[in-house]
């Protein structure tokens, strides 16, 4: 028993002192970044206030302020090509979509090779890190209808409910012809929902628009009873409103979101820094919170009852960048 007791006195010893030699480990780290004075991102958060949150929130822990270049993806793989085919390495870190990094990846030398990320080894199943990018969030896509318009009985439980003809001219969408969220959607059902489903959904004639935050609106003033796909995130913008998110029992499909530190960062230690901080627990309960389903374990039980649901939604995709042109192709045969 003295041995078992000595045994334990001695893991728990060991159990408290690691912490803090990770931490004296990290603190270098620390030091650098506030040393080089700045982090500069490039990122198409569009605004979105909980992004806003974690960037105040790495300012108000580590003292070292943020520039952020907030762009369409499009036009901020454009802007890092151009700058950096120039010469001039002005970003640090760039938050962007998996398939646009790996687009990036087979175009150009642009990224850094990933440093050593403590936290990226919380990341939970089917998350993982790459030589190059870690995950830090995903967008989930759902259905949104128009709660007046469409009756309790009738609000649909799957993807395969939108090809109902009752709800024929009744959908509004994102294009799925062009790059963005409508294909993303598109394609990711193609390959859940089987090759006769896209089909079907043309059949519908869904209008097609794009200009997400104010098309959902239009659901909610009556203009159509149902919108796809709807950004689980950009909910909060409609609370009070007659709209509810429906998560298909088949899953949401979702973007994922990566980080990668841009090739001659002018900050590369501040850039690590915001990476690990952007996989804390406390970063990732931000995003949980707003209804986003985090890629670290053990934050999504602890998001608030309204955004839990969300929070540890199902998941189905992402799209595949092998398959983006073919998609595209077929989206623009379907809705000519």
């Amino acid at each position: 028993m003295r041995m078992l007791l000595k045994a334990a006195i001695v893991a728990c010893l060991m159990g408290c002192a690691l912490p803090a030699r990770a931490q004296d480990s990290w603190q270098p780290v620390i030091d650098a970044a506030r040393k080089e004075g700045k982090l500069v991102i490039y990122d198409m958060a569009l605004g979105a206030p909980y992004f806003i949150a974690v960037l105040k929130s790495f300012e108000a822990k580590y003292g070292i302020p943020v520039e952020s270049l907030d762009l369409r993806a499009s036009e901020l793989a454009e802007r890092i090509r151009t700058e950096q085919s120039a010469g001039r390495y002005l970003g640090d870190v760039e938050m962007i979509t998996s398939t646009m990094i790996e687009e990036q990846r087979q175009n150009g030398d642009f990224i850094e090779k990933l440093p050593d990320i403590p936290n990226a080894r919380n990341l939970r199943p089917p998350f993982r890190a790459t030589e190059y990018s870690v995950p830090v969030f995903v967008q989930p896509m759902g259905i949104l209808i128009n709660t007046r318009l469409v009756k309790d009985a009738d609000i649909p439980v799957s993807w395969n409910d939108l090809t109902d003809p009752k709800w024929k001219g009744k959908i509004l969408s994102d294009d799925m012809r062009p790059l963005g969220s409508g294909n993303t959607m598109f394609a990711i059902l193609e390959h859940q929902m089987g090759a006769d489903f896209n089909p079907k959904l043309a059949e519908q004639k869904p209008v097609f628009s794009r200009d997400m935050r104010n098309d959902a609106r239009r659901v909610a003033r009556g203009e159509f009873a149902i919108y796809v796909p709807q950004i689980f995130a950009f909910t909060s913008d409609l609370k009070g409103l007659p709209v509810k998110v429906v998560v298909p029992k088949e899953g949401a499909p979702y973007a994922q979101m990566e980080l990668a530190v841009l090739k001659n960062a002018p900050h590369p230690n501040a850039a690590r820094l915001f990476i690990q901080h952007f996989l804390s627990p406390e970063s990732q309960l931000i995003y949980a919170n707003a209804w986003m389903p985090p890629v670290v374990a053990g934050v999504a039980e602890r998001a608030n009852p309204d955004a839990q649901p969300f929070a540890e939604a199902k998941l189905i995709g992402p799209a595949k960048l092998a398959e983006r042109s073919s998609m595209m192709a077929l989206a623009k045969k379907l809705y000519p």
